[in-house]
C-alpha cells in the first residue's frame, strides 16, 4: 500500500540545491525529490513511496549529474512491521556524514567540547576519569559532591538515554512512559574533534545503584524493529549479580585505605614470577579458609601467611581478571573475556582486589594483571555490534567499529583505530590508579592478532604515568619490534626457551625446536640471537598455563613415564629456568612438580610442606637467584661487558662439551671473587665428562645441584671445608663429571 513518509536532511555536505533521489530495488523507477519545506535541522521531503521499502541519497541539483553523496551512504528505508502499539514512525532523519537512516531527530551537539564541560567538573580525588585521546568521562565517575557522571561513546547514534534502578528503569520505549524520569545524555565534541562522546551528569544515581545505557540509532534493530539497544557499560568498573541483565553497577572506587604509598616496583632484572590462576591457586587448597577458595580472598590469605615469602618468588601475574560469561572450573581459564574494565564477579569485590594487591606490596610482591585485548567472548559480549559503522554491518556478520576478523579464539579486537586503543589503554591506566597494579601481561599479541602501532602507542602513554610499569608479551614466535629499545621495551613469554627446553626434557623434538645440540646455547643467553635486545626483553619458562608441566608432557614418553624420571626432569627444567639470562617464570603446582595438562587450573597442594622434597629444593634454589646477583645478570651484552664467559657448549671442543647437549659459563658480575659464579648443565640421558675453566684459584663451594641445595651462612651451612667444594690452584679443572640430566652452581668462596 502506498504511503507518504518525512525525510529530514542536515545537509551537512552543504549542497546549494539539495535534492532527494529515491528508487526501488528491481525498478527502473525513481524520483527526483526538492525539499517540500526547511526546519531547524535542514531540508525536509515528503516521499509518496510507491513500496515498502526505498533506497535513497541526497545529491546537489536537478537530474543525475550531481555531485551526488559518496557510495557509503546510500540509505535503506525498511518499515517496521506493526505489533501492538508500536507503528512504524512516519518520519526520518538523515545526517550527510553518516549512512544510518534515523527514527528519532538526531540531537545537536552542545557548544563546548567534552574536555572543556569535563574540565568544569570536580571529580572525586582518586578517581581515574578516562583521559586516552582526551579527556572523555566514560563510564560512571563519582563526583567530590556525590553527584555521578556518566558517559558513553558512540559516534552514529542519534540519541542517548541513561536508565537505573535510580530513575525506575524509564527511558524512551517503556510500556508505561515517564517521561520526566528519563535522563537523556547531552552530545560533545570529543575523539578527533567529531560529536561522537555523550555525557551527563546526575544526582539521581547513588552508590550501588544499577544502569543501562539506552542507544537510539547507529545500532542493530530489536526484535520490534526499532533501531535502539539497551547496553552495558563498556566502561563499567563492575556488573551486578543477575547474570542475565548484566546492569553495571556505580562504585566509588577510592573507599578502601591503602598501605602501600612506600612500594616501588622493582627492576625487571629483579622479578621472579609466578604465574596463577585466582580460581585454581586456592580452589583445592586446604589450608585456607572454605569461603575464600577461588577467590581474591584466597591469594590475599596466602600473601598474609607467608606462603611467597617462603616460596620466594617476588612477583604475581595473575591470568585475566576480567568479567568472562564461563563459569568457574578446572578449566576455566579467564581467556574469554566480555569488558575490560571490570573485575570477575566470581572472584570477589573490586576492594578484595585492591586488598589483595595492597597485602601484595606490604610484602613486597609485584602484582602484574593480564589483559586479553586480543579478542572478546563470543557468547557474553556488550561490544559486539553495539557501534555500527555501516548499517549493512548489522546482517553481515561484522562486529562493529570495535572488531575486525577473526583469531583462533574468537573475533579480533579492532586494536589498529584509535578509538578502540583510546578504550584500551584507558583500561589500563583504571588498574595503575585505582587498583596499584605494577604492570600488564597482554595475551596473544603476534602482529596477526594485535597491532603493534598500539603496543607501542600504550607503552609509551602508560610509562609517561608511571615509568617504571612493567609490560610482558606474550608474542609468539617472537618478533624483535616489541623490544622498543631494549631495556624498555616489552618482556616477551620467551617461545625459543620453552620449546627448546621442553624438547631437551622430553628428549623428543617440541613445537619449533629439535632435540639437538644447535641453539643450546642462545636460549641460555636470553635469546640475543633469536629476538631479544636486552635481558629485559625476555621471560623465560618451563611450562604456563598453555602448556604441560614436565611431569604431564614426559607421561608420554615411555621412558620418562615414572616418578623418578618425572621428578629429576621436572627439577632441571626448574633450575635451568632459574639460571638462564632473562626474567624466569614459574607456573602454580611448579613448585610442587605437578603433574598438570595445559588449561587446567588446578594445584594439587601437598599434606606438609616441610617434608615435601621438591618444594624445599626449589624453595632454595630460588633464594639463590634472589641472593646472587651473578645469576640475576642483565643488559644488552653481558659478555662484551666482561661478566659472562662460555666454558661449556656444543659449539666448543670436544673437551668442553663439543656436540652435546651440554652448557655452562662464568658469571662475574663485579670485581668481587666472592660474587663469582660458573653454572654447568647437562641434557644427555647420560654422563658427560668435561674441562671446566673456574678461571680463579681456590676453592669452589657447591651451591646447588639437582639433588641438593645449600648455601653459605647465613642462609645455609656450606662452607669451603664441605666435602663438596672444588680447590683448584690454577682455576681449572679437568675431568668434572656432569651426570645425566644434571645442573650446578658453584661459588668462589676462598684462595
Amino acid at each position: 500500500m502506498p504511503f507518504t513518509i518525512t525525510v529530514h536532511y542536515d545537509n551537512s555536505p552543504g549542497f546549494r540545491a539539495p535534492h532527494l533521489w529515491v528508487w526501488y530495488e528491481g525498478s527502473g523507477r525513481a524520483q527526483d525529490l526538492a525539499p517540500a519545506g526547511q526546519d531547524a535541522f535542514g531540508p525536509v521531503y515528503e516521499v509518496a513511496a510507491g513500496r515498502p521499502s526505498f533506497r535513497f541519497k541526497f545529491k546537489d541539483g536537478l537530474g543525475i549529474d550531481g555531485p551526488w553523496e559518496g557510495q557509503r551512504l546510500e540509505r535503506t528505508y525498511q518499515p517496521r512491521e506493526r505489533r501492538g502499539d508500536d507503528l512504524t514512525p512516519g518520519e526520518i532523519w538523515c545526517s550527510g556524514d553518516k549512512p544510518f537512516v534515523y527514527e528519532v531527530e538526531p540531537r545537536a551537539p552542545e557548544m563546548e567540547t567534552a574536555a572543556e564541560f569535563l574540565g568544569q567538573r570536580p571529580f572525586k580525588p582518586g578517581v581515574y576519569v578516562p583521559r586516552s585521546g582526551g579527556l572523555s568521562g566514560l563510564g560512571a565517575n563519582l563526583l567530590a559532591d556525590g553527584r555521578v557522571q556518566f558517559g558513553l561513546y558512540h559516534p552514529n547514534a542519534a540519541r542517548v538515554y541513561l536508565m537505573g534502578s535510580f530513575n525506575d528503569w524509564q527511558r524512551p520505549g517503556h510500556e508505561h512512559p515517564e517521561p520526566e524520569k528519563f535522563i537523556e545524555l547531552k552530545r560533545y565534541r570529543g575523539y578527533f574533534g567529531a560529536a561522537n562522546t555523550w555525557l551527563a551528569v546526575t544526582d539521581r544515581a547513588s552508590l550501588g545503584d544499577e544502569y543501562k545505557f539506552v542507544v537510539l540509532g547507529g545500532v542493530p534493530a530489536d526484535a520490534k524493529g526499532r533501531f535502539q539497544r539497551y547496553t552495558t557499560d563498556p566502561y563499567a568498573r563492575r556488573l551486578g549479580p543477575h547474570f542475565g541483565f548484566n546492569n553495571a553497577v556505580v562504585l566509588d572506587p577510592t573507599t578502601y585505605s591503602w598501605h602501600d604509598d612506600a612500594w616501588v616496583t622493582p627492576t625487571p632484572d629483579q622479578l621472579i614470577v609466578y604465574e596463577l590462576s585466582v580460581h585454581g591457586f586456592t580452589e583445592g587448597d586446604p589450608d585456607i579458609d572454605p569461603g575464600n577458595h577461588g577467590k581474591f580472598k584466597g591469594i590475599t590469605e596466602r600473601i598474609q601467611e607467608g606462603y611467597f615469602d617462603q616460596l620466594g618468588v617476588n612477583t604475581l601475574a595473575l591470568m585475566p581478571l576480567a568479567e568472562v560469561p564461563s563459569p568457574q572450573a578446572p578449566d576455566s581459564l579467564g581467556y574469554d573475556p566480555s569488558l575490560f574494565f571490570t573485575t570477575e564477579r566470581d572472584f570477589g569485590d573490586p576492594d578484595d582486589l585492591r586488598e589483595l594487591v595492597d597485602t601484595a606490596h606490604q610484602r613486597g610482591l609485584v602484582v602484574v594483571f593480564d589483559q586479553v585485548f586480543n579478542h572478546t567472548s563470543s557468547s557474553f559480549n556488550p561490544l559486539w555490534q553495539l557501534i555500527l559503522e555501516h548499517p549493512d554491518e548489522a546482517s553481515s556478520g561484522d562486529g562493529g567499529l570495535y572488531f575486525s576478523g577473526t583469531t583462533p579464539w574468537g573475533n579480533r579486537v579492532a586494536t589498529e583505530k584509535e578509538d578502540v586503543q583510546n578504550m584500551l589503554i584507558d583500561a589500563c591506566r583504571l588498574m595503575l590508579v585505582e587498583y596499584h597494579v605494577d604492570g600488564f601481561r597482554f595475551d596473544a599479541t603476534h602482529s596477526s592478532y594485535m597491532d603493534h602501532g598500539f603496543l607501542t602507542r600504550l607503552a609509551a602513554e602508560l610509562k609517561a604515568d608511571k615509568p617504571n610499569v612493567l609490560l610482558i608479551a606474550e608474542n609468539l614466535p617472537n618478533e624483535p619490534d616489541l623490544n622498543l629499545r631494549g631495556f624498555d621495551g616489552f618482556a616477551q613469554w620467551c617461545d625459543p626457551f620453552h620449546d627448546k627446553l621442553k624438547a631437551l626434557l622430553r628428549e623428543g623434538d617440541f613445537g619449533s625446536q629439535a632435540n639437538t645440540p644447535e641453539g643450546l646455547g642462545d636460549i641460555f643467553y636470553f635469546s640475543k640471537g633469536s629476538f631479544a635486545s636486552h635481558t629485559n626483553n625476555v621471560v623465560n619458562y618451563c611450562y604456563s598455563h598453555d602448556e604441560n608441566s614436565v611431569a604431564a608432557e614426559n607421561a608420554h614418553v615411555p621412558w620418562l613415564n615414572n616418578p623418578a624420571a618425572k621428578e629429576r626432569k621436572g627439577r632441571l627444567g626448574l633450575f635451568a629456568t632459574l639460571a638462564a639470562l632473562g626474567q624466569p617464570m614459574l607456573y602454580m603446582g611448579q613448585e610442587f612438580n605437578n603433574e598438570q595438562v595445559r588449561n587446567i587450573v588446578t594445584v594439587e597442594w601437598p599434606a606438609d610442606l616441610e617434608a615435601f622434597g621438591f618444594f624445599q629444593w626449589a624453595r632454595r634454589l630460588i633464594a639463590l637467584r634472589r641472593r646472587y646477583p651473578g645469576l640475576r645478570l642483565f643488559g644488552y651484552d653481558p659478555t662484551g661487558a666482561g661478566q659472562f664467559t662460555w666454558l661449556l657448549g656444543p659449539w666448543l671442543a670436544w673437551n668442553r662439551g663439543g656436540r652435546r647437549r651440554v652448557v655452562g659459563w662464568r658469571a662475574r658480575p663485579n670485581e668481587q671473587p666472592h660474587d663469582t659464579l660458573v653454572v654447568m648443565l647437562n641434557f644427555e640421558p647420560y654422563p658427560v665428562e668435561v674441562d671446566v675453566d673456574f678461571g680463579i684459584p681456590g676453592v669452589w663451594v657447591k651451591l646447588a645441584d639437582i639433588d641438593r641445595v645449600n648455601d653459605i651462612p647465613p642462609h645455609g651451612s656450606n662452607s669451603a671445608g664441605d666435602p663438596t667444594a672444588i680447590h683448584t690452584r690454577d682455576g681449572s679443572f679437568d675431568g668434572f663429571v656432569l651426570p645425566d640430566s644434571s645442573g650446578f652452581i658453584y661459588k668462589w668462596e676462598a684462595p
